[in-house]
C-alpha cells in the first residue's frame, strides 16, 4: 500500500517540474525575441553604402526579405501605368499624396514590375517627356509593402503600397514591396523632381526590448514559484 503515496508523489513532482520547464522554456523565447529586436534595431541604423541590382534583393512574386529593407537599389525599365497614393507620411511626418508608377523591369523573363514612388503628385506633371517608350534608370531604397489601407482602390488610385492591391491591373509578375526613387535617368539625362524619403518601417517582430526582458522575468519568476510551492505547503502543513 505504500506505493500509492509513492506513485502520487511522483506523478505530483513530475508535474511540477513539466509545468516549471514550460515556464522556463517561455522565458527563454522571450529572451530570444528580445535578441531579435535589439538586432533589428541595430542594423536598421546601419547605412549600406552599396547600391544593389533589383535581383540581389528580391524576386518576383517572393515576399521582400527584412534584412534588405532600405538597402539601396539601381533598377530600369518602362512606366507602364501611374498610380496616385493618397495620405502617405515621409520621414519628417509631413502627410501628402503620391505619384507611384507601374515599371516593368528592363530583361525580365517572365515580364515582373515593380511599383516606384517618384515623388509628389503635385509634380506628376513635372516631366511630360517620360512616356511608356522611354527607358528609365533608377537608384532608390527598397521598402516593404503597406498593410494599412490610406484610401479605396478607385481607377488612377492605390489604397497602399502594395502590389497586391494592383494584381488585377497587370498581366506582370510582381515584386513584393515597392522601390522610393532618388535618381532617374533616360537618355536624355537626370529627371530633375523633388524627391521623398519614406517613413522607416515598424518592425515586424512584435513589442520592445524592455518589454521581452519583463516577461522573461516574469515567466522565469512563475517557473521559481512552482518549484517552491510544494515545499511551502508542506512548510504550514499541521
Amino acid at each position: 500500500m505504500k506505493t500509492q503515496p509513492i506513485i502520487k508523489k511522483f506523478f505530483q513532482g513530475a508535474a511540477v517540474i513539466s509545468l516549471a520547464l514550460i515556464f522556463i522554456a517561455l522565458g527563454n523565447w522571450q529572451l530570444d525575441r528580445s535578441v531579435i529586436v535589439k538586432e533589428l534595431n541595430a542594423a536598421a541604423k546601419v547605412i549600406d553604402p552599396k547600391i544593389y541590382s533589383l535581383g540581389e534583393l528580391a524576386k518576383p512574386s517572393v515576399t521582400l526579405d527584412s534584412r534588405n529593407v532600405n538597402k539601396s537599389v539601381a533598377v530600369s525599365g518602362f512606366y507602364v501605368a501611374n498610380f496616385k497614393a493618397p495620405v502617405q507620411k515621409d520621414i519628417d511626418g509631413q502627410v501628402s499624396d503620391w505619384e507611384v508608377a507601374l515599371l516593368q523591369v528592363d530583361g525580365s523573363d517572365p515580364l515582373s514590375g515593380i511599383l516606384v514612388v517618384r515623388g509628389l503628385w503635385a509634380d506628376r506633371l513635372n516631366n511630360p517627356e517620360v512616356a511608356m517608350s522611354t527607358r528609365v534608370e533608377i537608384v532608390g531604397t527598397m521598402q516593404p509593402h503597406q498593410n494599412d489601407d490610406r484610401a479605396e482602390n478607385v481607377p488612377g488610385v492605390i489604397s497602399r503600397l502594395d502590389s497586391s492591391v494592383i494584381v488585377g491591373l497587370t498581366d506582370l509578375e510582381l515584386y513584393d514591396g515597392f522601390v522610393v526613387a532618388k535618381s532617374e535617368k533616360t537618355g536624355a539625362g537626370e529627371l530633375i523632381r523633388d524627391r521623398v524619403v519614406a517613413a522607416p518601417p515598424v518592425s515586424k517582430v512584435a513589442g520592445y526590448y524592455w518589454q521581452h526582458i519583463s516577461y522573461v522575468a516574469i515567466w522565469w519568476l512563475m517557473a521559481a514559484i512552482v518549484l517552491y510551492l510544494p515545499f511551502y505547503r508542506r512548510s504550514i502543513k499541521p
